[in-house]
């Protein structure tokens, strides 16, 4: 390969850096994302992976990219739209956040009784929309939304003995 033909492949890979990076600020534009997200889309969009780790890393080095900080943020969302530890987990999943990484925070939210709390949350929604029916049906929808949910049974029984005396 000659001088120019090196300079042509260069030329390009440095084109190539700067679309996957101003395509990679698009998508954190749209929406925070983990790395491992941020690395599937841009894969989907054709980049090849020795310049997706350029942009991702870089990303991450300047504090655009921060895996922690986003699989926070999600934890904390989720337990407010009354998930459990696994429902949780589910999420961390589907968003690609770094199976260690989640796997800590769900162990520190359980600790300090975020699932618990967030059990007791969904079962009073479900206690509150089904008064009026017999006490076993009311106990079987709940468990069920539970389930759906993602939570452990330990934090069902603690909000049915909250709510329901039983």
């Amino acid at each position: 390969m000659g001088r120019s033909d090196g300079r042509a492949a260069s030329s390009r890979r440095d084109g190539d850096l700067d679309d996957c990076r101003e395509a990679a600020l698009r998508l954190l534009d749209a929406a925070p994302r983990s790395s491992g997200a941020l690395r599937d889309r841009l894969r989907d969009k054709g980049y090849e992976a020795d310049v997706i780790d350029d942009v991702v890393t870089r990303l991450v080095r300047v504090g655009l990219v921060d895996d922690v900080e986003y699989a926070r943020m999600l934890l904390r969302h989720c337990a407010a739209r009354g998930l459990g530890a696994r429902g949780v987990a589910a999420e961390f999943s589907r968003r690609r956040v770094d199976r260690a990484l989640g796997e800590s925070l769900i162990d520190d939210a359980r600790e300090n009784g975020v699932f618990r709390e967030s059990a007791l949350r969904m079962a009073s929604a479900v206690e509150s929309r089904t008064r009026g029916l017999d006490q076993r049906t009311r106990l079987r929808r709940l468990w069920a939304a539970a389930g759906r949910k993602g939570h452990d049974s330990d934090d069902v029984r603690s909000a049915v003995l909250t709510l329901f005396g039983e």
